[in-house]
Order: structure tokens, then C-alpha cells, then sequence
């Protein structure tokens, strides 16, 4: 198999995020800690910010040493990167030095670990998160941020087309599934809180469903899997009608949008990352992909440990105007988003 780092799109994706207009200077010769530093989007977000080439220090925390070294293998700007194995529920290192800015980017996030580790994944996005408030509050970091999600506006009411900021639906808390949303309001605020009572500055993103090239084979969301049987050039499998409408974005145009908000955002402030361009059903969704395949759409009941892990949301898009305000605009629409992502999988597996 190739690397990212030779593929010629992900490097494409790379230099789009750091042509963008911010305020780089305030990350050169910067110390950034970022947890969750193997996954999906924490990756993407520390290789972009050795690929500005910058002098960014990057402390990248993960559960697994292994992990992190594979995933960072040939990395960029090696003598910035420092790799930390370290569960952030446990507490931190005593030896981790002082960041300039701290991001929580570790997080349960697809069914079947919502099912199968609840106390994981409530405990990240609380006492983890609690333990890296402290620390960038003890330290004097600059700012704080914490990655959100949609899943803090619950179902829609019916009332609303898009999620704004301060729009807030109905939770069951009484669930299993509970766990992730609930923790991801707590974890907001805790975030106010430190505000208020440590004067830390925080900044929250809240993300939309995302999807890319850097997705761990891990990853059970329904559109991870979509994209894995395209690859593979078999029948999309459809666990339900299909007709939940949801926002999605590209990996790269997310990571994007945490370094506005990073750099630009208002302390306090939460931040919808989700543009039109990427709102569709999740049927429209497996069928745009099975017709890029080659292949058809089936439909298949879901075990009961998925189910235990699904949303129950059915429409859930979020109003993406407040973070454009900051210059944000993403690239990608989801037809050319899914495009690039199988195309990049592809020569990935290839090599």
C-alpha cells in the first residue's frame, strides 16, 4: 500500500488548507498539542500544520505508540513532531511541556463504539476533557479547543430546515446512544466553565458527519462503510429507508474550519462546520456512491448492537453561515468529496 504523504490529492487538500487566509504568525515556532492525534481528523490537522512548514511543534497524543508511529511513518517536518502515548482519561505525563494551544480532538465517534465502550465514550468527552482543561488552564495555553458535534441539537423539533448555534432539540437521555450527545453538551459546558472561572479562552467546532481518505478502518459509520464497499466494488448496504437527511464534510474542509476557529473565532463561541453543498439523504448518499462503483444499493437490517449505536435523528443540518464569517469555505461538495476520497482509497490500496 502507498503512504498519504506520496499521495499527490492528499498533498493538494494539504496546500489548500495552509493557502488559507489566517494568521499563520501565531502558530510559528508555536507549541500545539493535539489528542486524538491517530484518528480520522486529529492526523489530517497535525499533518497540516507541519506542512506550513512553520516551525509548529506538534505534541500528538494517542492511546497506542503503534498507532501513531504508523500513522506518522515519513511524516513531514519529523523534528517538530513529538509522539505521546497517553490515555487522556488517565490523566497527562507529568514531563508534557507547556502548549501554546491545546486541541481535543479524541472522541468515540461512530456506532459501534458507542455501543460497545459507553463509559469510553462519556468519559473522553468529560473527564479526559476535564484533564486537558486543567492543564492548558494550569499552563497559560492561549487557547482551548474542543471538537463538538451535531449530535448537542438532538432530534429536530420540526420547527427548523438548519441548525443554528443556539438551537437546541430533544434528547432521550435514558439510553445507551445517550452517552455521546449528552457528554458532548457536558463537555461544552465544562468548556464555559473554565471560561469562566480559569479566564481560559476556548473556541468549539461543532462538527457535521465527516468523511475522507484518513477514515480508520475502525470506522462504522454508515457512510465510512459506504465508501469502503464502493471501494471495494460491492452492493452498498442501506441498514434503514435511507431517508435521513444530514450535513456531511470532507476531512480536509474540516480541518480547515478547526484552524479558523482556532486562529479566529470568538472565545466562548461554537461553531457549526457544514455548508449546503453537502446536505443529502443517506440513501442519495449510497446510491451516488454505488453508481461511482459500478455496483447497487441493498437493503439489510441492522444487528442489535449497531442499532444500540445509531442516531435516531432524521433530519440534522446544521447553518454553517457564523463560521463562514470568519472566511471559511469549504471545497468540496459531497458528490466531488465522495469522488476524491474513493479515488485517493483507491491509489492508496493500489500501491
Amino acid at each position: 500500500m502507498g503512504t498519504l504523504y506520496e499521495n499527490e490529492a492528499y498533498l493538494q487538500d494539504l496546500a489548500r488548507i495552509c493557502d488559507a487566509d489566517l494568521p499563520w504568525g501565531r502558530l510559528t515556532d508555536a507549541t500545539v498539542l493535539i489528542t486524538g492525534a491517530s484518528g480520522m481528523i486529529g492526523s489530517m490537522l497535525a499533518d497540516a500544520l507541519l506542512f506550513q512548514g512553520i516551525g509548529t511543534r506538534i505534541y500528538a497524543i494517542g492511546r497506542s505508540i503503534k498507532r501513531l508511529q504508523a500513522r506518522f511513518e515519513g511524516a513531514f517536518e519529523p523534528q517538530c513532531l513529538h509522539l505521546v502515548e497517553c490515555d487522556v482519561n488517565q490523566g497527562l505525563p507529568e514531563d508534557l511541556p507547556r502548549a501554546d494551544y491545546v486541541i481535543h480532538a479524541a472522541s468515540n465517534t461512530h456506532p459501534l463504539a458507542y455501543s460497545t465502550d459507553p463509559i469510553g465514550t462519556i468519559a473522553t468527552n468529560t473527564k479526559g476533557l476535564e484533564n486537558l482543561l486543567s492543564f492548558a488552564a494550569k499552563t497559560k495555553a492561549q487557547r482551548f479547543e474542543f471538537l463538538s458535534s451535531v449530535e448537542v441539537y438532538g432530534q429536530n423539533r420540526g420547527d427548523v430546515e438548519l441548525f443554528a448555534e443556539d438551537y437546541c432539540g430533544y434528547i432521550d437521555c435514558n439510553t445507551l446512544r445517550a452517552g455521546y450527545p449528552e457528554s458532548k453538551r457536558l463537555g461544552e459546558a465544562l468548556c464555559q466553565a473554565y471560561i469562566k472561572q480559569e479566564g481560559l479562552d476556548v473556541v468549539i467546532p461543532r462538527l457535521s458527519r465527516v468523511y475522507g481518505p484518513t477514515l480508520l478502518e475502525s470506522d462504522t459509520k454508515a457512510l465510512s462503510q459506504f465508501l469502503k464497499k464502493g471501494l471495494a466494488h460491492e452492493d452498498i448496504v442501506l441498514k434503514s429507508e435511507g431517508t435521513q437527511k444530514f450535513s456531511y464534510t470532507h476531512c480536509a474542509d474540516a480541518v480547515g474550519a478547526l484552524l479558523a476557529c482556532l486562529l479566529e473565532g470568538e472565545c466562548g463561541a461554537a461553531y457549526n462546520v457544514a455548508d449546503p453543498g453537502s446536505d443529502v439523504t443517506l440513501r442519495e448518499l449510497a446510491e451516488s456512491i454505488a453508481e461511482h462503483a459500478g455496483t447497487k444499493v441493498v437493503f439489510q437490517l441492522p444487528s442489535e448492537t449497531e442499532r444500540a449505536g445509531y442516531s435516531t435523528a432524521t433530519k440534522a443540518m446544521m447553518d454553517g453561515s457564523k463560521l463562514k464569517a470568519l472566511g471559511w469555505q469549504p471545497h468540496y461538495t459531497i458528490g466531488e468529496g465522495i469522488e476524491q476520497t474513493l479515488l485517493v482509497m483507491g491509489q492508496l490500496q493500489a500501491k
